[in-house]
């Protein structure tokens, strides 16, 4: 790309970025923690809390944002300077790489120099209009994906790291919270996901993957702890099929992620004001 179509490329992704009252990055230090799952509940609850919320979905090799939305038959349309995302409440819209596949098989074997050209795009010439949240959920890791962002939108507001109990997990987890302190982005807390699993027989508590870890991180690095989010076997059905129904029942998983937010949104009150 010519220098002048990337200047002219920065100035409307901070035009673009400026119409969004806060931005959130999701990360993860390792696979399979339930990172998107989050992602995708806290775009939805706050959408239905009456907020104007984007999700933008940055894992460019296993995009499942649109699926979990219900939305993974859709299509990008756009003239030639915009790209309108899909809208899929009133007051929700999102942006994947999903949605330029034809085939959900299809691998997408790209360097990093071509991911950051994508991203770049989806900040910039994308029409996401006044926000008030932009969500954007990244793959595991401290790689180009969630680096090429933060460096992209240098006043993002916070990241949010999620993992689960087990040791692992924890440990990468930690790597995470240091990724995003040495880029000086806020960390706003850590969520432990599949925290405990009540045996719908018994109504025991089982730890499936430990119990206490991302506390301790968050006590040891000095970042918040957000939650523990309790392993829920309806909620997987329900993402596989992209169905909202679960997301407005009266249950603990909901409950909880209600929770979260609401300290979520006190962080970003108490930062702005």
């Amino acid at each position: 790309m010519r220098q002048e179509n990337i200047i002219e490329q920065e100035k409307r992704l901070k035009e673009r970025m400026s119409l969004v009252r806060y931005k959130i990055i999701i990360i993860s230090g390792k696979g399979g923690v339930g990172k998107t799952t989050v992602a995708v509940n806290l775009a939805y609850r706050l959408a239905q809390k009456k907020y104007k919320v984007g999700i933008l979905d940055i894992d460019i090799h296993g995009p499942n944002v649109a699926k979990m939305l219900g939305v993974e038959d859709r299509r990008l349309m756009g003239s030639k300077e915009l790209i309108e995302p899909v809208n899929v409440l009133p007051n929700l819209k999102a942006i994947s790489f999903a949605f330029l596949l034809e085939n959900p098989d299809q691998p997408v074997i790209w360097r990093g120099p071509l991911k950051t050209v994508l991203i770049r795009q989806f900040l910039s010439d994308v029409n996401w209009g006044h926000l008030d949240h932009l969500i954007i959920d990244s793959p595991p890791g401290t790689g180009d994906e969630p680096l090429s962002v933060c460096q992209l939108i240098p006043d993002i507001d916070g990241a949010i790291i999620v993992t689960t109990p087990q040791d692992v997990a924890v440990l990468d987890s930690r790597k995470s919270i240091m990724f995003a302190k040495e880029l000086n982005i806020p960390v706003i807390g850590i969520i432990e996901n599949m925290s405990g699993f009540i045996c719908p027989y018994c109504k025991r508590k089982i730890d499936l993957f430990g119990v206490g870890g991302a506390e301790k991180a968050s006590s040891d690095l000095r970042v918040p702890f957000l939650g523990r989010i309790p392993f829920e076997p309806t909620i997987v059905e329900y993402s596989d099929r992209g169905d909202f129904s679960f997301k407005t029942e009266d249950n603990s998983f909901n409950r909880i992620m209600d929770e979260i937010i609401e300290k979520i949104l006190n962080y970003l009150k108490l930062k702005t004001s």
